[in-house]
């Protein structure tokens, strides 16, 4: 009678002669018949039959994965190429400068938590890389994004079959405070006054269209030197945003634009449409219309890119200082815009959408300030409501 050969799921546990335990899971055969083998160690034959018990049970329910070599920052990378097509170059940056301080191993340092094979990763390697970013002084909104992206990275691999489980599935997200949670200003708004000022400085300087295009606007930075002149239509009076010039390493990229709303069609001001058909017909005679329709509107020095991202950002300064005001961002001048709007009464949703916001609650929240300001002049009488007043001016 011939050997009867072991059960898929059956397990044998022995002891070395260097007195070790070793315990042999078998996972069935070969296409060639040879058998397939798990073998698992341990100090103790307790401990060993606990990994062999574990291994037949995530056989039994179908949810052993076979060991791999495969580590922590190896899968790190491979997340990020796959994430590549769906996020713009600077998101991918930022999530990669924010996994990098978890995974040390991503920025060319270590050994850390990048270093470990993936399948080895427990909550507790994961709680200590946490406390340990708490100790260099991180904040816990750091924290809470790099948890975020951690969970997200370890999801993935679940999904793909090459872990049983997400070693943060059993973790909480690190509290943060409510101080912490405060919305943030934008930025700060300028006065009528200091964009009167700013505007008279910035008189012949090379990016004057720029900045008046930006509080006339609201475009994003970015949104504004990706422009090329066939994005401008001067018969509809207005602009089409559909791509964006935006910083990466000591260069620009081209990106798509910030939010799906971002691709939006704006509407230019009268006071802007003339000098920006002044600078197209300038361009149309000197190298004809087809060539001057694909030229960037804002291009650099050999015209074959836009300006340096980093260009409006020094110019701005020195302006500033020109015109005798505190010094802003370029995207405050964004946030002017938003903020002028509002307070003169243009509908939140009209406000948003110029902006290319990804929903009004961005707006609300973005601008709240503005609104509560407004909101105090509209306190009524019962008499005023019914019309037996007149209604007094807003204060």
């Amino acid at each position: 009678m011939g050997r009867k050969r072991r059960g898929r799921n059956e397990g044998s546990i022995y002891r070395r002669k260097d007195g070790r335990w070793v315990g042999q899971i078998h996972l069935g055969y070969n296409e060639d018949g040879k058998p397939k083998r798990r073998y698992l160690y341990g100090r103790t034959r307790k401990e060993v039959a606990e990994k062999v018990i574990s291994a037949l049970a995530e056989l039994n329910k179908g949810t052993y994965i076979p060991p791999h070599p495969l580590t922590v920052a190896d899968w790190a990378e491979e997340w990020l190429k796959l994430k590549e097509p769906e996020l713009r170059p600077k998101t991918l940056q930022l999530y990669r400068q924010e996994l990098g301080l978890a995974i040390p191993e991503l920025r060319g340092e270590g050994p850390g938590l990048g270093s470990m094979r993936l399948q080895e990763v427990k909550p507790l390697h994961i709680q200590a890389t946490l406390h340990t970013l708490a100790q260099e002084g991180y904040v816990e909104r750091t924290l809470r994004k790099v948890f975020i992206l951690l969970k997200a990275l370890f999801e993935e691999a679940v999904r793909l079959e090459l872990l049983a489980r997400n070693p943060l599935a059993s973790l909480r997200p690190p509290r943060v405070s409510s101080k912490e949670e405060a919305p943030r200003k934008a930025g700060r708004t300028l006065e009528p006054s200091e964009v009167r000022a700013l505007l008279e400085a910035a008189q012949g300087h090379p990016l004057e269209l720029f900045f008046r295009l930006l509080l006339s606007t609201g475009l994003r930075k970015g949104e504004a030197l990706g422009l090329k002149w066939k994005d401008v239509d001067f018969e509809r009076g207005e602009i089409h945003v559909s791509r964006a010039w935006v910083k990466l390493g000591a260069g620009g990229l081209l990106s798509s634009p910030k939010t799906p709303r971002s691709r939006r069609a704006v509407p230019i001001p009268i006071d802007l449409l003339h000098p920006l058909r002044a600078h197209y017909e300038a361009r149309v005679l000197a190298v004809g219309e087809e060539a001057a329709r694909e030229e960037w509107v804002f291009p650099g020095e050999d015209g074959e890119d836009p300006v340096h991202p980093d260009y409006p950002n020094h110019a701005l300064r020195r302006l500033c200082e020109k015109a005798g005001i505190p010094p802003v961002r370029v995207h405050d001048l964004r946030h002017t815009y938003g903020s002028l709007l509002l307070a003169r009464g243009v509908p939140l949703e009209v406000v948003s959408e110029r902006l290319g916001h990804a929903s009004y609650e961005i707006t609300l929240r973005v601008y709240r300030h503005v609104l509560e300001e407004e909101r105090r002049g509209y306190v009524l009488t019962l008499a005023e409501m019914i019309g037996e007043e007149p209604s007094r001016p807003q204060a």
